[in-house]
């Protein structure tokens, strides 16, 4: 699967196409439609499933300088109301801010981030490291590790400073029974 394959398949679920529209009109900064809804409808076309199949939530990572709560909860007001209507449940969160909250919340350090493609770095799998954005002249896509895993559906867990083994086995296991075709890489610990 190359990147305009992947960005095809991705489009088939007219909600993400719809959210790339949105995000594009309201301008946010540096603002990404990013993870599982992308990759679980890829996954969705693959095995002709209907497209938003096994989706709880779409994604959105943008980077805003201003990192009070405030700033951020207007903006996940602003797209819930936007999406309210077809009952899609939009996850909005500013990067610039995650270090803020996360250690807290998930008892793991998080250092600061330039940009949201940083935090697409930091997802728990490689599967789902991978955002787009509507640009005037169509679609920028990120992909650090491409998308042979997501052509093969293939779980693999991406270490880093905030990996959780006990996340990365949770989130596989909804995968792995949703999808029994995916494949379930194990953590370095398990190896």
């Amino acid at each position: 699967m190359n990147q305009a394959e992947f960005l095809s398949a991705a489009l088939q679920n007219s909600i993400n196409a719809s959210i790339t529209e949105e995000l594009f009109r309201l301008a946010l900064p540096d603002a990404w439609l990013v993870s599982g809804c992308l990759i679980q409808t890829a996954w969705n076309v693959l095995t002709k499933r209907a497209v938003d199949y096994g989706i709880n939530d779409y994604d959105v990572f943008y980077f805003d300088p201003d990192t009070s709560w405030a700033a951020e909860d207007a903006v996940i007001g602003k797209l819930a109301e936007r999406f309210r209507e077809r009952g899609i449940a939009i996850q909005a969160r500013n990067q610039a801010r995650v270090h803020l909250w996360y250690p807290e919340k998930h008892g793991l350090p998080y250092p600061p981030l330039r940009c949201s493609t940083e935090g697409i770095d930091r997802f728990l799998t490689r599967n789902t490291q991978i955002g787009i954005r509507r640009v005037r002249n169509g679609y920028d896509v990120y992909a650090p590790n491409g998308f042979d895993d997501v052509a093969e559906m293939i779980v693999r867990p991406n270490p880093g400073p905030n990996f959780s083994a006990a996340n990365y086995e949770a989130k596989a296991a909804r995968w792995k029974k949703l999808w029994p075709e995916v494949t379930v890489l194990p953590t370095e610990a398990e190896s």
